[in-house]
């Protein structure tokens, strides 16, 4: 049995004909039968261009239907598509061309010239590019290129994607996801959302992200749906989608937003069967209210990187303010004594480290052998480096986070890494990154800095030298000086100190 996860949505976009797949606000629409199309020509462009089985396929482009279609391309050639966040500066993506070593890197048509230097700089890999108007060398490449027609055989365990996450340390981890991985999860989700090819998605999620591409689009194809795909969010267009929508996945920040319109009422959501949320915890009061504006009750779940979706709240029963659902089919939790160190399960209701089984569960991180020692057991669980607990309910409540990390946006920023190029600048003795509660973000990503003596570091000038740095959401929001950072008797810098001590900035 062919285990390529395309040969599955192959099989569904067959039987789909020519039912809607994706269709744009600027007219361009692919029925199922032209994606199929278009997906043969891209596969003969990327073995054109030396793709075979088990080489990446890095890619960095604005969205487009296109980039999706690249996607089902990679997989069906047998190649390891590598999604890059389009914030990432040259000097991040010098990085994970160096770490991935992919055979092909996709970039953005005006940034063909700076690519092909970034790349020949570590590992020379050939460079291409695709455009938003189906434009760009990699689209050329497709017109004149053989179409592939056969699904190359893949086995369950093998990798139909990395993605990078950041690291604790600073240094970007590459998550190996399988055609198992990814295929099981979207089925469950599938069944658990209740998902049909009557279903119409508004899609106003980025794609190189686990929510926007792998739950979004790997659901919509297992389940034959079509999907409306918009460059951003913009609550103008939304409005106008839900007239024609049955379903909107967003991220917190989306629902606060919307939550901020007067047109947010009943009448506006009607057509609408499902909100989900994900990527970033979902206040309750931002629950609530979104319920007693439009009679729709939020459905949040709870995924990452590593694992895809784990658990969600219930389609049909209650869908709990605070908490993210009750283990999705197939996948185990359980909470264990982070301090034990032997990995027993506490007693219902404790709080612990929350951990994951299941076939939904990554194969381990890209070259990091001993970080993937550390994370993934040997009895199948992940260790999420999460806090978590389970009521009587089975429900699950996420606390709180084990690991230094800001979600803002629904990005991961691990700290480290800003406190890193923070460091290295003149006049900075030492510095504390820590995300604090925002209206908009969840958490805005905010520095706390000790000047060198005699130094004055400004706040604007930080942000600017961080600007070619960082990718935008990992950069500090606001910049506070202080003499000295405070300590516990071991040294530690108490970030929850910091936390307190700032809390209301983004409240003013």
């Amino acid at each position: 049995m062919n285990h390529n996860l395309f040969a599955t949505f192959e099989r569904r976009m067959t039987e789909r004909g020519d039912a809607p797949f994706i269709t744009t606000r600027e007219g361009r629409d692919y029925r199922y039968s032209d994606a199929l199309e278009a997906v043969a020509r891209l596969a003969g462009a990327l073995v054109a261009l030396g793709v075979g089985p088990g080489d990446r396929v890095a890619v960095q482009v604005d969205k487009s239907p296109e980039a999706i279609l690249l996607y089902l391309a990679s997989l069906k050639v047998g190649g390891v598509y590598l999604p890059l966040n389009t914030g990432y500066t040259s000097e991040e993506i010098r990085y994970f061309l160096g770490d991935a070593e992919p055979a092909l890197f996709i970039c953005r048509p005006d940034s063909l010239a700076a690519a092909r230097e970034v790349a020949a700089s570590c590992g020379g890999a050939r460079v291409e590019s695709l455009g938003t108007a189906a434009d760009g060398s990699l689209m050329e490449e497709a017109q004149a290129a053989t179409p592939v027609n056969d699904v190359l055989e893949r086995g369950p365990d093998d990798l139909a994607a990395i993605l990078y996450t950041s690291g604790t340390t600073g240094r970007s981890k590459g998550a190996m996801l399988s055609h198992r991985n990814l295929g099981s999860n979207a089925e469950s989700l599938v069944e658990a959302w209740r998902f049909s090819e009557h279903d119409r998605l508004i899609h106003a999620l980025p794609i190189f992200h686990t929510h926007g591409l792998f739950v979004a689009c790997n659901v919509i194809l297992m389940a034959g749906a079509s999907m409306r795909f918009l460059a951003k969010f913009d609550p103008d267009v939304i409005f106008e989608e839900m007239a024609e929508g049955t379903t909107m996945m967003g991220v917190p920040t989306f629902y606060t937003r919307l939550l901020k319109d007067p047109r947010l009422t009943r009448e506006a959501t009607a057509r609408m069967r499902l909100f989900t949320s994900g990527s970033a915890p979902l206040t309750a009061e931002t629950h609530e209210a979104f319920e007693a504006a439009t009679g729709h009750a939020i459905l949040e779940r709870y995924g990452m990187t590593e694992t895809n979706m784990n658990t969600s709240n219930p389609y049909d029963g209650d869908r709990v303010a605070g908490t993210v659902g009750m283990p999705l089919p197939g996948v185990e939790v359980r909470i264990t004594d982070r301090e034990g160190g032997d990995h027993t399960p506490l007693p219902q209701g404790e709080i612990g480290m929350l951990e994951v089984r299941g076939p939904n569960v990554f194969q381990g991180y890209w070259r990091m052998p001993e970080k993937t020692a550390e994370e993934l057991l040997e009895d199948g669980f992940f260790i999420t480096g999460d806090l978590a607990q389970i009521d009587e309910r089975g429900y699950v409540q996420i606390v709180g986070r084990d690991k230094d990390l800001v979600i803002s946006g629904g990005y991961n920023v691990y700290p480290k890494e800003v406190e890193g190029h923070i460091d290295e600048m003149d006049g900075v003795v030492e510095s504390a990154v820590i995300g604090l509660p925002h209206p908009d973000l969840g958490e805005g990503v905010t520095a706390v800095v000790v000047p060198a003596e005699g130094a004055s570091p400004q706040e604007a000038d930080v942000i600017a030298a961080l600007s070619d740095k960082l990718a935008r959401y990992k950069q500090p929001k606001r910049v506070f000086f202080v003499d000295s950072l405070p300590r516990n008797t071991m040294g530690k810098v108490q970030k929850n100190v910091l936390r307190d001590t700032y809390s209301e900035i983004y409240k003013k």
